[in-house]
């Protein structure tokens, strides 16, 4: 088995695993470097080139997983793209916005390389698009003229818990076999109950380590955080006060709605208006309309039924009067510039009435990490657009991850019991935790870093 790291750099970048088995080749996910700004997002697809790929698998619908695709498909445009049918429903969605949110950077940056693709080629690989069912082994290259006689290895998808959609991938030879995590949750979030891996057993497993470098605190429960959200919410509408609440469209945004409409229907927060972006809107939509295909909790609960949903008009928060109590989860959770969380922010964070409740990560080096980081009347530039500003608002974290813990995936390791473990999508000292854990515990198992770019025989 021959497996090459793709991630273009060391850290939670554009994921992309090259695999060679048994005479087939396979691609699982095709990302962009969320820090990196045109073609130096890319994975490194230059080094497989000359690859006869069959398929790509891809985990979910996530950027960094999925948001170089149609530029993979370039390299490669004999390989089909599999994926769970729940993606299916999502992905042309998250291409088309790419498109916009490119040329929109284009426009207001001068990003020249912008857009990576377009709209019309979106549209020409969506026929290449295959769906399954989790749990479904699927023969990815037997269809493959170039591998004829060879008999094709399979993969499946297990549900990982992280958002609508998202998947494990078990790649299985005549000989050998390998299970790919992706971005995993093991326990349930309001919506999305905990991933479904009891059963994996492979000889190699490429693990994520996204929180490698946070340790469990003692006592911590998602119940009690969740406990804090109405009396912080209630604490600042009372002051009059507005609430901003940083999310990603895809996953945070759909946890946050069904949370805010449980809280109103237990009286713990008045009925009101909850303001979000057109984006979130969609997939909101999309989770109620595929309740059914979903291992969820309430799955009767409909959120563009439950919760009064009011969709900002492009600009709208430029002009907003912030009184009056207004609750806004609006998408871009690291408050990237030239978003509506970005303005909004901009306006909040000098006001002390004012609230931004975090419910997920942000990036150190972006303005929602420079906001977190920021003490109470501390001036920091927030982004080059905005400037300096000084943070007299209220800034509270609550941790809401979509991801395992790393006992949780320490957990994961022992059960899977491989002979060798690849740790990706984590920062060095996530991934240092990691292998020093592995090592202790399993002396057994081979424990590797993969560097971008270089080829490993496993």
């Amino acid at each position: 088995m021959r497996i090459i790291n793709l991630n273009p750099a060391t850290d939670i970048g554009a994921s992309a695993w090259y695999v060679a088995l048994e005479g087939h080749r396979l691609l699982m996910d095709a990302g962009t470097h969320p820090k990196h700004e045109g073609r130096e997002s890319l994975p490194l697809y230059n080094l497989i080139r000359k690859e006869e790929l069959e398929a790509i698998a891809l985990t979910h619908c996530h950027h960094d997983h999925v948001g170089s695709l149609p530029v993979a498909l370039r390299y490669f445009p004999k390989a089909h793209v599999l994926m769970t049918e729940l993606s299916y429903f999502i992905i042309e969605r998250v291409l088309h916005n790419s498109v916009n949110v490119m040329t929109r950077q284009r426009d207001e940056l001068d990003i020249k390389e912008y857009p990576l693709f377009s709209h019309d080629e979106v549209d020409e690989i969506a026929p290449r698009f295959q769906g399954f069912r989790y749990n479904r082994e699927v023969e990815w290259a037997a269809y493959h003229k170039t591998r004829a006689g060879l008999p094709s290895p399979t993969l499946e998808f297990y549900d990982a818990g992280h958002a609508l959609g998202s998947a494990g991938i078990m790649v299985r030879g005549q000989k050998e076999t390998l299970f790919y995590t992706g971005d995993v949750c093991f326990c349930d979030q309001t919506i999305l109950r905990g991933a479904r891996f009891d059963d994996v057993k492979a000889d190699v497993l490429i693990l994520e380590t996204t929180r490698g470098n946070r340790p469990h605190t003692p006592g911590f429960s998602r119940e009690a955080e969740i406990e804090r959200l109405p009396t912080a919410l209630d604490r600042v509408l009372k002051r009059k006060g507005c609430v901003l609440i940083p999310t990603f469209a895809l996953g945070r945004t759909q946890a946050l709605h069904p949370l805010l409409a449980l809280l109103m229907k237990a009286g713990k927060l008045r009925p009101q208006p909850i303001y979000i972006g057109g984006l979130g809107r969609v997939f909101t939509e999309i989770y109620d309309l595929e309740a059914h295909r979903a291992h969820r909790n309430h799955s009767s609960l409909k959120l563009t039924e439950a919760l009064n949903l009011a969709v900002l008009e492009p600009g709208q928060v430029e002009k907003m009067r912030l009184s009056g109590g207004r609750i806004f989860v609006l998408t871009a959770g690291m408050m990237s510039e030239h978003t509506a969380a970005h303005d909004l922010a901009a306006r909040m964070i000098g006001d002390e009435r004012q609230a931004i409740f975090f419910v997920g990560y942000a990036d150190p080096d972006t303005p929602g990490g420079r906001l977190k980081a920021a003490k109470p009347g501390e001036t920091f530039v927030f982004s080059p657009s905005a400037g300096e500003v000084t943070r007299r608002c209220e800034v509270l974290d609550f941790d809401l991850t979509a991801h395992a813990n790393r006992d949780e995936l320490l957990g994961f390791v022992a059960q899977v019991s491989p002979r060798a473990v690849l740790l990706g999508h984590g920062e060095a000292d996530a991934r240092n935790w990691f292998e020093e854990q592995i090592r202790t515990r399993h002396p057994k198992i081979k424990v590797i870093q993969p560097e971008p770019g270089k080829s490993l025989e496993v």
